[in-house]
């Protein structure tokens, strides 16, 4: 890596990785106070500081295994299969300002929500779907060109980390150092979940005002009474629906477009916010269900249209009970 005094980039006060692949060089510049868990990861197993490198540059030698054209290039799995990892893993840090809006962007390759290990990608265009669900850490500042010509099993030869400047040297990247910023953003998770909850009910208070928390832990109201008593476990309820988000009431699903959703109640085969609701009512009665994350979709979300950690809301009428 001789050639790295030529690049003017690499003057500039930062913390960079230069990835030599057999197509050539690639620069990136790493985010390290915007997403400061993930750089020390990437930089603790790149130069074996870290317990799961063994002393050792995890990277080296490791190849691309996922290169799709014009979407990007993957790579940092020690077992070359998509699947493997350093067997760890650790949280998302997702920050507003950053996107994945062009070329090469560097972003963590993950299973869903919490699932990142060491794993990466490079973009060859934006990719702004990616946006909220992968963390991106760092920019190509050179070497777009090498990014666009590699091809699925060309191998990273060696990662070397530049540190320019005062600040980029005083960053750790040490066992001890992830520890520290693993704590800081499990604490900065928390914080946001708790906020996000918090503006969660007060909508609630606001939109839907007659409805009060239920014992399964749903918000709900009565809108039209029924008839008769409630269900038994396992029998078939039909229930006509629609279903939005809480937060923008955006609606993802309406049986008026297709047809009323038949189920067997108390089984588990709908959400269990659902499901339990659906258990407290009688035939004919109209509802509306607030139905929190963990008794929904969770972190996952759904299909790409239910975002992880929705509240949803569900306009119920049971129609049939046999």
């Amino acid at each position: 890596m001789n050639n790295l005094k030529n690049i003017e980039a690499l003057k500039e006060d930062g913390l960079y990785a230069a990835i030599d692949t057999d197509k050539g060089l690639i620069v990136l510049k790493l985010f390290y106070k915007e997403t400061p868990l993930t750089v020390c990861n990437f930089v603790g197993l790149a130069e074996g500081t870290l317990d799961a490198a063994k002393g050792k540059p995890f990277y080296d030698g490791l190849t691309f295994h996922r290169v799709i054209a014009d979407f990007m290039i993957q790579g940092g799995d020690p077992t070359g299969t998509g699947s493997g990892g350093p067997g760890y893993r650790f949280p998302d840090e997702i920050v507003e300002d950053l996107k994945h809006d062009g070329p090469g962007v560097l972003s963590m390759a993950n299973a869903g929500p919490g699932t990142n290990g060491s794993q990466f990608f490079i973009t060859h265009v934006e990719t702004p779907w990616l946006d909220g669900k992968h963390t991106i850490f760092g920019r190509v500042v050179e070497g777009q060109n090498v990014v666009d010509s590699i091809q699925q099993g060309n191998k990273i030869k060696t990662v070397k980390i530049i540190r320019t400047g005062n600040e980029a040297k005083a960053f750790k990247t040490d066992q001890e150092a992830f520890y520290k910023y693993l704590a800081e953003t499990k604490e900065s998770e928390k914080r946001r979940a708790e906020a996000f909850a918090k503006k969660m009910e007060d909508l609630i208070k606001t939109k839907y005002s007659p409805a009060k928390l239920d014992d399964d832990g749903v918000y709900s109201f009565v809108v039209k009474q029924g008839k008769g008593d409630t269900p038994k476990q396992g029998q078939t309820l039909t229930m006509k629906y629609k279903g939005s988000l809480l937060e923008n009431g955006k609606v993802f699903d309406d049986s008026d477009m297709h047809k009323p959703l038949e189920f067997p109640v108390g089984l588990g085969r709908v959400i269990p916010g659902f499901d339990s609701q659906s258990a407290k009512m009688t035939l004919g009665e109209k509802r509306i269900i607030i139905i929190p994350p963990h008794l929904a979709y969770g972190e996952a979300g759904a299909g790409g249209v239910i975002p992880p950690n929705a509240y949803l809301v569900f306009e119920l009428e049971l129609l049939n009970i046999k």
